[in-house]
């Protein structure tokens, strides 16, 4: 059972600006509520008991709100003396997120679900033999805000493969290094060992980094909430 995880709250959020002038990006509002809370409503609703936040920008306002909240119990993982990217933020909360699996959710990352919970599928799907890392992915023809060319290829056995240059593809989504880096080395190492797996997201991912990508999302909530 997977009962950890992690939220990559510690970044600038510089492409969000200037909605990010005054607060850090987790706490950017979508449908009247901030963009991590959100996150730890999917996350407790998966059964998640303990959320592991990194902070740096503005992490004062950040500790501050997550202080008001009930259910999963928070830890902060302070980065505020050196902002460490996504892979090496995660290396310097592990020992707050022990030795066994966990989640690794964005703060930017909001979905409509579909049938049933895709973080609960996710744990159920997650087979530690055969995997380094297991993804949820979206379709990117199908989601909000997102205007890329994808990220993954997935064979029909769940093993992701790189997007090749100039080419389109149709999911968006062991020892590591020190100081800041990207976690996008570590699944590098996993695809080379084909340990990089996936899984699809059943439901509309939507992409909220950006302004624009933000209203979208808010119309987007809205149509459904119509339906």
């Amino acid at each position: 059972m997977i009962d950890t995880a992690m939220i990559l709250g510690a970044g600038l959020g510089t492409r969000m600006r200037p909605l990010t002038d005054l607060v850090p990006k987790p706490l950017v509002r979508l449908d009247g509520r901030a963009l991590i809370d959100h996150a730890l409503d999917r996350l407790e609703a998966a059964g998640i008991k303990r959320v592991v936040v990194n902070v740096h920008y503005l992490a004062d306002q950040l500790e501050a709100h997550l202080k008001g909240r009930a259910g999963a119990e928070i830890i902060i993982s302070d980065e505020r003396a050196k902002l460490l990217d996504t892979g090496g933020g995660v290396v310097k909360a592990l020992p707050l997120l022990g030795d066994k699996p966990f989640l690794i959710h964005n703060a930017d990352t909001a979905w409509i679900e579909g049938i049933g919970g895709s973080l609960s599928r996710l744990i159920a799907a997650w087979d530690g033999d055969r995997m380094d890392s297991l993804m949820l992915l979206a379709l990117a023809a199908s989601s909000v805000g997102y205007d890329g060319h994808g990220d993954f290829n997935m064979e029909p056995s769940g093993v992701l493969t790189r997007r090749q240059e100039r080419r389109e593809v149709p999911f968006v989504f062991a020892d590591a290094p020190s100081g800041a880096f990207s976690l996008n080395r570590l699944w590098d190492r996993a695809i080379a060992a084909r340990r990089l797996y996936g899984t699809r997201l059943d439901g509309v991912w939507m992409h909220a980094g950006t302004p624009e990508a933000l209203a979208e999302a808010e119309q987007r909530l809205k149509l459904e909430q119509v339906r």
